[in-house]
């Protein structure tokens, strides 16, 4: 696909996927599941899924045993997220379902005689979290296998460092440390980790440290030993050995052709189990009310279709505590999903939702395609499908049904979004059952809000972009004027376009009141006390009903997951405090006491 890097950032790379097309268990999965030859049509996401003899087996153990007693709970704060953002006094749960909600009287007499009574005393209780991008299949290996030295961690280069040190101070000789989402742009210090400053941190040790972005990877001389690297190495096709004036190697690696020639040689690459991780991964995810969550790059993994086994086998486990909706990723070839039998799927716990197009990469990186350069260059960014590419490829799958969700960061390439919803739309397609939304979409000026709410599509905000990278994006990426249209949260619930927030793991941490609360204050990490454009600042009714009936309904999961609401799953959290009454700032130190899935209780803090 021409302009395509092969490694541009987490979310629209094959970068941690290439990592692990190599490893012992994704290979047994490939095999098993009949993925060796992709152009052999194989049975559909559905049908598989059926191989677990019914949906029962698809929820946590618990569910299993559960009798027909309603239990209500009752004496709190109970907020449904409907329309209206009412609040009141009981809910009542029968099994999976939510079977009523409203007046305690109303839902006591619906609940029968010898329901259960719970006495929330006082704690609120809202539906739970939905985070509507993320990529927990190859993110949840590398969560697994890789230490998180990221800003929200450390603030600066020689913290990274220390910690780094530490840790090979209680390593044998000849282990690895293996780290990732370091970020020089925004964590103070060099510009870069080269040999010279992991090798000052152990020269017996291999390192390799994975950049936030993931364009870039650092390692020590060695790492480069051990993988076999040496000085006159030729850079290979996308990628770069970075090298001094005097040719010699830093270190550092651009594009996963390069520094995956590296981290490959690390042997947990091999010895990880996607499965368990993935499971291990959702299960840590319920402390923070996490009920559903996404994958928006399947296929990312295994760099083909048979990342579908890896879902198949843990949705068949019967402990995963999160539903998974997934999207297919464009570079594995829609020839190759179609073949699969791939198709959008109705499993209530593990489901294929829609499909993955990337228009560009990241601001951050200076990939993400803009009208005008970034500050200080002449450089406008890449466009990773070419606008007629993107427009092909969007017509193609929305003809055979599928919901479109398109990477876009930059303004250009929201831009060629929104001229492929117009071809769309030419096409006879129906926009809003097809509901496409724009991911990430970073900087948006006025009149493409206007095209968006024309167009009945929506967008899905990283906020963190506005947390983290606000200050960089102010003074080194775009300049202030310019760094004031990043995540317009405000100006779309205006123009009447739905919106979410989300967190693009591992971009970013999966923290559901975190991300509210970036969305309603939008204070940076930086400088605690900047406000990043103070006019896009959202309720917290908006921000909430962002990360719950907004999600639910970009993920097609409004019928049975967003609110609380009788015959949906009894999919809650419960907190100790009212997000909408502590101090905006005082949001993300809320206390998740409980979430429930299914009508069980996965996570007891």
């Amino acid at each position: 696909m021409s302009n395509h890097e092969t490694f541009g950032c987490p979310c629209c790379s094959g970068v941690t996927g290439a990592m692990f097309q190599e490893n012992r268990v994704v290979r047994r999965l490939r095999q098993e599941a009949g993925f060796e030859a992709l152009t052999i049509p194989r049975r559909s996401f559905v049908s598989g899924l059926a191989l677990a003899a019914g949906s029962a087996l698809m929820l946590p153990r618990l569910a299993l045993a559960q009798d027909e007693v309603a239990t209500v709970f009752r004496n709190g704060v109970i907020l449904p997220v409907d329309d209206a953002f009412s609040q009141v006094a009981a809910m009542a749960i029968r099994g999976e379902r939510i079977i009523a909600v409203g007046a305690e009287d109303e839902v006591l007499a619906a609940a029968g005689a010898g329901a259960r009574i719970v006495d929330l005393g006082g704690k609120v209780v809202l539906p739970g979290f939905i985070d509507p991008h993320t990529h927990v299949i190859a993110g949840a290996v590398v969560d697994q296998i890789m230490d998180f030295v990221g800003m929200s961690r450390f603030a600066t280069t020689q913290e990274v460092l220390a910690f780094l040190k530490d840790k090979a101070s209680g390593l044998a000789e000849g282990e690895w440390i293996v780290a990732r989402n370091f970020d020089p742009s925004i964590q103070a210090g060099p510009s870069a980790l080269t040999f010279v400053e992991l090798d000052d941190v152990s020269v017996m040790n291999p390192i390799f440290v994975l950049n936030a972005s993931g364009h870039l990877a650092y390692a020590n001389r060695k790492a480069f030993e051990v993988a076999g690297i040496a000085a006159d190495v030729a850079d290979p096709p996308g990628g770069e050995f970075v090298r001094d004036e005097a040719g010699r190697l830093t270190g550092v690696m651009k594009n996963n052709t390069a520094f995956l020639q590296v981290v490959n040689a690390y042997p947990g690459m091999a010895a990880a189990d996607p499965v368990e991780a993935l499971i291990g991964l959702l299960d840590k995810w319920t402390a923070l009310g996490m009920t559903t969550v996404s994958e928006l790059s399947l296929g990312a993994l295994t760099q083909s279709p048979a990342d579908m086994a890896i879902l198949d086998a843990a949705g068949a486990s019967g402990r995963l505590k999160a539903r998974i909706r997934a999207y297919p990723f464009y570079t594995i070839g829609a020839e190759a999903w179609d073949a699969a039998g791939v198709v959008p799927g109705s499993d209530p716990m593990v489901r294929v939702a829609g499909y993955k197009l990337v228009a560009d990469g990241s601001n951050q990186g200076f990939t993400g395609l803009q009208r005008e350069p970034y500050l200080g260059t002449d450089n406008f960014g890449l466009a990773y499908m070419s606008a007629e590419e993107l427009t092909a490829a969007a017509l193609d799958r929305a003809a055979k049904g599928w919901q479109l969700a398109i990477h876009g960061n930059g303004d250009a390439a929201i831009d060629n979004i929104l001229d492929a919803c117009d071809a769309l739309r030419a096409s006879g397609a129906d926009m809003k059952g097809l509901r496409v939304r724009i991911e990430h979409c970073s900087i948006l000026h006025d009149e493409q809000i206007a095209r968006m709410a024309d167009l009945s599509v929506s967008a899905s905000f990283l906020i963190g972009h506005v947390h983290f990278w606000g200050v960089a994006f102010r003074d080194t990426v775009f300049g202030p004027e310019k760094a004031n249209l990043l995540g317009r949260c405000a100006s779309v619930r205006k123009a009447g376009v739905g919106f979410t927030l989300h967190s693009d793991f591992m971009v970013t941490d999966p923290d559901p009141l975190a991300m509210i609360q970036m969305a309603v204050t939008r204070r940076t990490w930086a400088e605690p006390d900047f406000v990043l454009n103070p006019d896009e600042r959202i309720s917290v009714e908006d921000a909430i009903r962002a990360m719950t009936a907004e999600a639910a309904w970009q993920l097609h999961s409004e019928h049975e997951v967003g609110s609380l609401e009788p015959g949906k799953f009894a999919d809650f959290v419960i907190l100790d405090a009212d997000p909408r009454l502590v101090e905006p700032e005082a949001i993300r130190e809320i206390a998740v006491l409980e979430t429930w899935m299914n009508g069980v209780q996965v996570f007891a803090g």
